[in-house]
Parts: C-alpha cells; structure tokens; sequence
C-alpha cells in the first residue's frame, strides 16, 4: 500500500502517478542484448529452451495481506498494541471499531479463523504455489520509523500464514520496515524459520534482490522476482546495500538487468512472476509508466506473471503476449472495517487470483477471480449482490484492456481474452 495506509481518522489519498520514466530508474532504455532476448522470446526461440516439463502450473496469488495491528490482537499470540498514529494510540481500537460495524470478534481466535472462505476456495483450486505480498513486519521490536502508520505482527502469530499454507511472501513493500532494520531482520528469521521463502527484502543487497525459488517437481519451478517502487511510499532510504538490511528498490533497476538476473537463473520449466508493489492506494487508472514497464517485462525480460499491488482496491488486468498483467491486487486481509472514506472502491471485497499457466511456454490457460468480503477480521463469501457489483467494476476496468470477466460454473468469475 501506498504512503500512509488506512487510519482511524484519515484516509490518505496519494497523488496516483508514477512520474517519469527516469523516475522507473531508465527503464525503457532496453539495451542491444534485451533485444535481442525479446526477439527470441516473441518468436519462441531459444530463451526459455526445451523442456521435459509438461502440464500446467496454477498460482494462487493475492494482494497486500496485513496481518497486524488490530488482526494482531485477536490472534493466540498478542504483541504490543502500541501505535503512534494522529487518532488511535492502541491497536485494540481497530478491533473495537470492527465489532462497531460487523459484530463481536471472539477473541482469541484460531491461526485459520482469518483465512475463512478462502481456505475452502484453496483446497478446491489446490494450486502448486501460494504467493502474497505480506505488508507488515514481523518482530518484536519497538523501533518505530519515521512514519505515520505501523505495522507489527507478533512472531508467535506467523502460525497465521502457515495455517493457509502460504509458500511465499513478498517484502518488498513500505510497511517491511516500519519497525526499523532490526526489526526486518527479525521478520526475516521467522518467516524462514517457519519454512516460508521470503524475497523483496534481506539482511543485504544480495538477500534482497534474489530471486524466491519454489520447487514444484517433475522440473517444474517458480521463480519470484520482486521489487518496491517508491510511488508506493517506500522511503529511499529503505534500499538494501552491500551491509545493510532493506528491500528491492524498482527505481534503482532496469528491464535490461532485470532480464539479465532472470536469464541467469531461468532453467527449462520455470515459471517467472515479477512482483511489483507500485502506485498509490486508491483510483483505477494505470498510468502509462505501469502499462509500458509491465510489457517491457513480459517482451524484453521473458516474465510471464506481472503481480501488481499497492492500491487497497483491485483494478485491471490486461493479458499481453499470453501473459496476465495484474495491475493491482488490492487488499486481501487488512483491519479497515469501519474506517470511513473511500466507501465508492468497495475495499472490503476482495479477490483471490487462480492463475493456471502451460509451463513450456508460461502462456495463460485460464485466469479464476474467486470474490470474497472481509468482516469481523475475516474472509467470508459475498453477497449475489455483492458478487455482481465486483463482476461488473472488474469487467468494466479489464474493458479497457481488452479482456471481459464473467462468471463460470463453480460460482466464481473467470476472465476472457482474445489471443
């Protein structure tokens, strides 16, 4: 999410620009060598190689999961309700402010009571991988930034994300290190300690902008690359170097040494995300820049997933290439119930994106949209009412970009293309 996030008391709008090109760190300046590389990639050349890989590969992939603050506190594991925002000074009151509008929260509640209806839709789907952008830390730590908002999630609550079996989550993100650089070293140990592959942040440069590899078998792997731009509110200073911790900075990288660092470790079979956390919270417009650098990424550095978060409500997906361009997620868990403003963008609804892939080539088979409305702090099953309205809004905004949403057999949306 963008600069501030969501607060008791304000709701922060961002300016929904992504500034010049030089601002993307040059990005479309592609060098003779990414040319080259995207001609072999257009005419299914010699980039991706043969492969004894065969099938498909399905991706279950969210937007920003915050899994702190008021979420925090219902959970086995309590931390620290302290805040340092203008209106609330506890975190406490974002539970309150939730039962004021859905009703009461048992407390505590299990590590799976969050998850709600999405546990089913996943046991359903049975997807080979589970990817969120996770947008909080996770420590102990009391060190707060320089900032209006923080998020903080206990380290004896990450049974949180292994209870939905989550694989791997992103950091790189401006809440990662709202407890300072201690406190992301802290989240880095648990979430690997717990068996979670982390990437977008690190204990250095290297840490952070490696990429996550998740081993499906049968040569099948998915490879996640992920970076934070600071249109999204991640300080400058933020950026991971040679000896000292940070996160994936967008800015400092270009679609050139992006394909380059992929190219380096690209093997037959792999399946390439590129995972983004860029613009601001609110507002469906994509600026040019998105557009222009998540092709890029697609022609030039042979991604075949662009997974776009940041804004706090979901917003177009365009198909380019046969490769899904998901421009913003939007929320998945968060403790906004109750905080007024913005009540146009429908936040509470939220979306799980099935995204089912051929592996030789990384085209898109089929891209599942599964609707679903947080209340009470957990993931529940829209109303048809509901349901229709985030059918409608997301058809109208994938219009733009050539592709419709319309519901399929299971109850859930499906997006349509043309080739």
């Amino acid at each position: 999410m963008a600069a501030g996030g969501r607060e008791l008391g304000s709701c922060t709008r961002r300016t929904f620009l992504l500034g010049s090109t030089a601002a993307l760190g040059g990005w479309s300046a592609a060098s003779a060598e990414a040319g080259r590389a995207a001609s072999q990639l257009a005419t299914g050349d010699t980039e991706r190689g043969a492969t004894n890989a065969s099938g498909h590969v399905t991706l279950f992939l969210s937007g920003d999961v915050m899994t702190a603050r008021g979420i925090d506190q219902v959970l086995p594991h309590p931390g620290d309700p302290e805040l340092r925002e203008r209106v609330a000074h506890s975190a406490l009151d974002y539970v309150a402010l939730a039962k004021w509008k859905n009703g009461r929260i048992p407390r505590p509640v299990d590590f799976a009571y969050c998850w709600g209806a999405a546990l089913d839709e996943l046991e359903r789907a049975a997807p080979d991988a589970r990817i969120i952008n996770l947008e909080t830390s996770v420590t102990r730590s009391s060190d707060f930034a320089r900032k209006s908002i923080h998020y903080r999630m206990h380290p004896e609550n990450v049974g949180v994300l292994t209870a939905a079996g989550i694989d791997c989550c992103v950091l790189a993100n401006n809440h990662v290190l709202d407890l300072g650089r201690a406190g992301l070293v802290e989240t880095l140990d648990v979430l690997q300690g717990a068996g979670l592959a982390t990437v977008g942040a690190g204990r250095d440069r290297a840490e952070a902008e490696a990429p996550a590899i998740l081993d499906l078998g049968e040569g099948r792997r998915v490879l996640v690359f992920a970076f934070g731009s600071i249109t999204s509110g991640i300080p400058r200073g933020w950026g991971a170097t040679a000896d000292r911790p940070g996160v994936s900075v967008l800015e400092a990288r270009r679609v050139d040494d992006i394909a380059a660092r992929i190219r380096a470790v690209r093997r037959p079979g792999d399946v390439v995300i590129a995972s983004i956390h860029w613009g601001g919270n609110w507002g469906y417009e994509v600026p040019r820049e998105q557009v222009d650098l998540a092709r890029a990424l697609v022609a030039e550095a042979g991604v075949d997933v662009v997974h776009g978060h940041s804004s706090h409500h979901f917003k177009a997906i365009e198909v380019h290439r046969g490769k899904p361009i998901l421009y913003g997620c939007g929320d998945f868990l968060n403790d906004y119930e109750g905080i007024e403003g913005y009540e146009g963008f429908r936040s509470e609804l939220v979306l799980m994106y099935l995204v089912t892939l051929e592996v030789a080539t990384g085209s898109l088979e089929r891209l599942e949209l599964v609707p679903l409305r947080i209340a009470r702090m957990r993931l529940e099953r829209p109303s048809p009412e509901d349901a229709r309205w985030v059918r409608e809004r997301l058809d109208r905004e994938c219009g733009r970009f050539g592709a419709r949403v319309e519901p399929n057999a299971a109850g859930a949306l499906e997006l349509a293309w043309s080739p």
